[in-house]
């Protein structure tokens, strides 16, 4: 039993499942160095990262380094696993599916990564073919999630020529826009992923 619900039982009205919450938003330029991560992997000075309107901060996500910027959905899941399970892999691995089923509404088939890789990926099973979609960089304290997920959807795919993308050399990146030939609507990809998330946690509704 965790410290959580020790007391939940000493005070019975806080004995109430935790409200989720999903948060979506885009970023400006910027790249992210989570823990794990090498800082060689970001191939700009400080003055090219001026030129090229991007900024760069050391994360306590797991991972390594990615980008974030206007086009992309970042999601941003704040749960209490308490109310779930303890299983941060399994969390992972849910969200996952909730990106893989929305890709698929649009025509685009993807998986999990290549043996060894997180993430959401198109042609995940042919090593020289496999791209990265959807990068993944979580973190939980006292099993609250944090941090969370980038889907790329119209993102300018020029920025990550400027980073060995989470550390994967031999790997390409790739997004919505560029699988279908065209420019998509990301409010409707947020309310599809909001509601196959909600599906795959078994949630009526995020607050």
């Amino acid at each position: 039993m965790t410290d959580r619900k020790k007391w939940n039982k000493l005070n019975p009205e806080l004995e109430k499942a935790t409200e989720s919450r999903l948060i979506f938003c885009s970023h400006p330029h910027v790249y992210t160095l989570g823990k794990s991560g090498k800082e060689e992997n970001l191939l700009l000075t400080e003055s090219e990262l001026k030129f090229h309107g991007a900024e760069f901060y050391h994360i306590n996500r797991g991972g390594d380094i990615t980008y974030h910027g206007p086009g992309q959905i970042v999601g941003y899941p704040i749960f209490d696993l308490d109310f779930f399970f303890h299983d941060i892999h399994k969390f992972i691995d849910k969200l996952e599916d909730a990106i893989i089923a929305t890709l698929a509404e649009y025509g685009i088939e993807a998986g999990r990564g290549p043996k060894g890789f997180t993430g959401v990926w198109i042609d995940w099973e042919n090593p020289e073919k496999a791209r990265k979609i959807c990068a993944f960089g979580m973190h939980t304290s006292r099993w609250v999630t944090m941090h969370g997920f980038a889907l790329n959807v119209n993102t300018d795919l020029a920025y990550y020529k400027h980073i060995i993308p989470c550390g994967i050399d031999d790997k390409a990146v790739t997004s919505m826009q560029a699988e279908l030939g065209k420019r998509i609507d990301e409010q409707e990809v947020k309310d599809l992923l909001k509601s196959k998330i909600a599906l795959e946690l078994n949630i009526q509704e995020f607050a």
